[in-house]
């Protein structure tokens, strides 16, 4: 179940949020006046989000090659590479 709490508790209880972000490995909503307003989670949490997120990016890249035409057949491909090495 989502934490979902007001901005001010931030200050307030930062260190049970914290706690609470590395334990469950699950973010904590903060509201301001009553709506939405920021998201706090762990670095553990963020940066495997932010991993995802350029993996996704770099598979839609590979993808869009793929429809423009722009790859080589994969015995190419691996000659390529072996005259790359020493």
């Amino acid at each position: 179940m989502p934490m979902i709490i007001p901005s001010s508790d931030l200050r307030n209880r930062y260190n049970e949020i914290s706690e609470f972000c590395r334990e469950h490995a699950e973010p904590v909503y903060l509201t301001k006046n009553g709506r939405g307003d920021l998201v706090v989670m762990s670095m553990e949490v963020y940066e495997r989000l932010a991993g995802r997120s350029e993996l996704y990016r770099s598979l839609d890249g590979g993808f869009e090659d793929m429809r423009s035409g722009r790859t080589k057949p994969f015995s190419e491909v691996f000659s390529d590479v072996r005259k790359a090495l020493p």
